[in-house]
């Protein structure tokens, strides 16, 4: 079994992203020992919505082109309105969504996170939940949409809000120490 220490996790996120939703992974997972890596579609530092306007930036470790799947344990996707809606855009974001979700890696995405997931069609069939104001999307999407704080579904974690942060991050390092789930296209 592999252990949340050893592990490489990867944040895939742009301008726009929850603060909160990104930051609390990022500091909880690298608490845990993880070595955590974010990726975005430029190689410049990426700003952070917070809570009503924006907030401080973060550096890039690497442009979504240049990601691997294979050097990595999971997949992270913070919300906000503005950051998965710029992601589910770029047809090699949704490329590597669908890549990881290929692979049976853990992905974990939070609030608006999901339609990141949506896009790459990742959720027909699954239990899944998110911000209540995109819960038909999901529906729309094919997946079965639950009032829950944290959701998995062979591999993929969803959370609905920043106040399910902790449970979420419980749930990645949980998911990742099991190990690479059955994979199931995208």
């Amino acid at each position: 079994m592999p252990s949340i220490q050893s592990a490489h996790i990867l944040i895939l996120a742009t301008d726009g992203y929850e603060r909160s939703e990104l930051r609390k992974p990022l500091e909880q997972l690298k608490a845990r020992g993880a070595r955590v890596s974010i990726a975005s579609l430029t190689p410049a530092p990426i700003k952070s919505w917070d809570e009503k306007n924006w907030g401080d930036s973060v550096d890039v470790d690497l442009t979504v082109d240049a990601v691997k799947v294979e050097d990595y344990d999971a997949l992270v996707i913070p919300g906000g309105q503005i950051n998965p809606d710029i992601l589910r855009n770029d047809k090699t974001a949704v490329e590597l969504v669908r890549g990881f979700v290929k692979s049976g890696r853990t992905i974990a995405a939070v609030c608006h996170g999901p339609w990141l997931l949506v896009e790459a069609d990742a959720l027909r069939g699954r239990k899944a939940t998110s911000y209540a104001s995109i819960k038909t999307d999901l529906k729309n999407a094919g997946a079965n949409w639950r009032d829950e704080a944290v959701v998995v579904d062979h591999g993929i974690i969803t959370a609905r809000q920043p106040g399910d942060l902790d449970a979420f991050v419980a749930k990645i390092i949980e998911e990742v120490e099991e190990g690479p789930h059955q994979s199931r296209a995208a």
